[in-house]
């Protein structure tokens, strides 16, 4: 057996069953803002192309994907991010099966556990950099924000014992489960890090599409390192996915996109791997990211929610509107274990608590005392769900 799996901490929907053992009343419909699984519906667009791919079932798919995929992705990605000269398909793009497939196996990868590694992550995070990193054979350093209310990552505070040691650092921007979006200039100083110190970048965009400002798409790692020159992108590369973009979680889609060294080793990791995306998974996602209509209404649609559940909750509980992605972050009255289980047994609703998502380091745990919501349900079941948070909130007073 692997002695690394046995480094592995329970994931935090694990630690979330075991939680919740009371009952909760049977007079409320359960309301579940606990994973963050988009539950608008699909793109029908998306969904006929994927039936009319149905075809492609007899054939064995290529790991690189097929050319008009990698083409529409790096089309979308050099629109998006305003890259000039743009992405070449060839060369800066591979489809991966969504991107915690991609983001789990480019560690085992890049790491060389021979040198004592250390993988940075963001603290609180998506555990799937954790186990990644474990996995690898690294140690995993955690970055804390700067202070209670802060949201972003201390990168300055990393000592440069600790940078000459890096193997990989994970990015998540904007922030899963803080929203935060991290700025050009941060990029840009992380990006110079890189080529100081021999690291690779993993910047995980799975919630880029998300955000409150149509005028105002939150900036991307290839962005940055284009405009500091990098044209190469060299020691970066990102993630992306279409399960929060379009709606399509089931159809494990995704891809990555940067050094184009980096992903001719990680494209040779793969063919061996055997990971390859269906054909009619490729077909409908080629008619995803050529489609941008149904990504704005998506927008619109978290808009109101989270309009209207702030409104609600405004007074009551210390909620902010994320710069990006789909969650509420906010602070809690008493022990986030402890609010998650009580709110669960009186109101019948799901959240997840904040240090099922961080570790404690350095003295201090960043997501303690608080809670992840995730306003993916229909807006009638949030604002439900909002009314009964505020109602158990006030109780405790």
């Amino acid at each position: 057996m692997n002695p690394d799996l046995s480094r592995l901490q329970p994931y935090p929907f694990e630690r979330l069953s075991r939680l919740l053992r009371d009952t909760a009343p049977a007079s409320l419909p359960p309301i579940s803002l606990a994973i963050g699984e988009p539950r608008h519906a699909a793109p029908e667009p998306v969904a006929a192309r994927l039936a009319a791919g149905l075809a492609g079932l007899s054939r064995y798919p290529t790991t690189r994907g097929e050319p008009a995929l990698r083409a529409a992705i790096a089309a979308w990605a050099s629109r998006r991010y305003r890259l000039s000269p743009p992405l070449d398909p060839e060369r800066h793009v591979l489809p991966l099966n969504g991107s915690r497939e991609g983001l789990f196996s480019f560690a085992q990868c890049v790491v060389d556990r021979s040198a004592d590694p250390l993988v940075l992550v963001p603290n609180p995070f998506y555990q799937i950099y954790e186990g990644a990193a474990l996995l690898a054979g690294a140690r995993p350093w955690y970055v804390n924000p700067a202070g209670p209310e802060a949201t972003v990552p201390d990168f300055a505070a990393v000592p440069a014992e600790v940078w000459d040691r890096c193997q990989l650092l994970y990015l998540c921007t904007p922030g899963n489960p803080t929203g935060a979006v991290l700025d050009v200039p941060t990029l840009q100083r992380l990006i110079g890090l890189a080529q100081e110190h021999d690291f690779v970048i993993a910047g995980d965009e799975c919630y880029a599409e998300i955000y409150p400002d149509e005028a105002r798409p939150p900036p991307g790692l290839l962005e940055a390192a284009a405009g500091m020159g990098l044209a190469d992108f060299r020691r970066c590369v990102v993630f992306h996915s279409l399960s929060k973009r379009s709606n399509l979680p089931g159809m494990r889609s995704g891809f990555v996109a940067g050094d184009p060294e980096l992903l001719a080793t990680f494209l040779r990791y793969r063919t061996y791997h055997g990971c390859t995306m269906a054909p009619h998974h490729q077909a409908a996602s080629i008619a995803a990211w050529e489609d941008e209509a149904h990504v704005q209404a998506n927008r619109a649609a978290y808009r109101a929610k989270f309009d209207a559940v702030l409104g609600i909750l405004d007074g009551h509980l210390e909620a902010r509107r994320p710069e990006g992605g789909f969650y509420l972050w906010p602070r809690t009255p008493i022990a986030d274990t402890e609010f998650a289980r009580l709110l669960y047994a009186r109101a019948n609703v799901t959240v997840l608590p904040g240090t099922f998502l961080s570790r404690s380091a350095y003295g201090e745990n960043p997501g303690r005392n608080r809670v992840r919501i995730a306003l993916v349900a229909e807006i009638e079941e949030c604002v439900a769900a909002a009314h009964r948070i505020r109602d158990f909130v006030q109780s405790l007073a």
